[in-house]
């Protein structure tokens, strides 16, 4: 059951920094600089809630909640993401994942970073803190006492909020199908690792809420323990101003988890929905 944990970082960390001025795609699904700045695809009080299926059991659930506050006399978004086992489940393996982000309201830089995670007994307490005067980030590993520095770069994201920057971000017109987007994302004591996000194209899912035609992507993730391969997780997130993720899929070495939008509030555009 600890592959559910996998699935509760995809949702709660799946996310991206919003920017008043957005880049564009180029042939090499680089970002570009704008003149322009670009409609915010959310605002404070957006609330998002995913059920998690194990197989026939419902696995978990995941929340990702927005709010507007103010770090350091900077005026930053907050965002609160929760994820815990439910049921059943929890019998065998329990799970209570929280992960925190603070990014700018102008231009989406991340702050800080937290990750207090407990997944059966294995647990992390992290903070990462984010100075662009020095180029340095700060990892403080409370748990274990220990602090590490990372050189960064102006683009860097965290795991968090690295999902707000791709709502905010992507061009629905330059999207072409085969092409990836590149991200330098700041997780843990590992460093930086280079975030891959693969366009597919658009398809329609059959939802609770009804159907939704959906932008279809290929997050690439390492093979090996919990993965079949490299491309066992597809993410589709709605074809409209909000840009939410609908589904996350995974194949893993045995079986497969499904996470999929079973609640929401505050979203800042209408949710489109098709009509039979």
């Amino acid at each position: 059951m600890k592959k559910i944990s996998v699935i509760l970082v995809l949702i709660v960390g799946l996310s991206i920094n919003s920017q008043n001025h957005p880049p564009k795609w180029n042939t090499t699904t680089e970002f570009l600089e704008e003149d322009s700045p670009k409609m915010s695809a959310f605002q404070p009080g957006e609330w998002l809630k995913f059920r998690i299926h194990y197989g026939f059991l419902n696995a978990s659930y995941a929340t990702l909640h927005l709010t507007s506050e103010n770090l350091n006399g900077i005026p930053v978004y907050h965002v609160v993401g929760n994820g815990k086992t439910a049921g059943f489940a929890s019998i065998f393996f329990k799970v209570d994942d929280t992960y925190e982000s603070y990014f700018d309201q102008q231009d989406g830089r991340p702050y800080k970073f937290i990750r207090k995670i407990n997944e059966g007994g294995y647990t992390k307490d992290i903070e990462v803190n984010f100075d662009y005067k020095t180029d340095i980030a700060v990892l403080n590993d409370k748990k274990n006492d220990k602090k590490f520095n990372f050189t960064i770069q102006k683009d860097i994201q965290d795991l968090v909020s690295a999902f707000y920057f791709l709502r905010n971000n992507y061009i629905f017109e330059d999207l072409e199908e085969g092409k990836s987007i590149n991200l330098d994302v700041l997780y843990d004591d590992d460093g930086v690792f280079k975030f891959k996000l693969k366009y597919l194209g658009k398809e329609i899912l059959k939802t609770k809420f009804g159907k939704v035609e959906c932008l279809k992507f290929r997050p690439y993730v390492q093979s090996g323990r919990v993965f079949k391969a490299q491309e066992s997780l597809s993410l589709w997130v709605s074809n409209d101003d909000n840009k939410i993720p609908i589904r996350i899929q995974a194949d893993i070495r045995v079986g497969s988890i499904k996470a999929d939008l079973d609640g929401y509030n505050g979203l800042k555009h209408q949710f489109k929905i098709i009509m039979d």
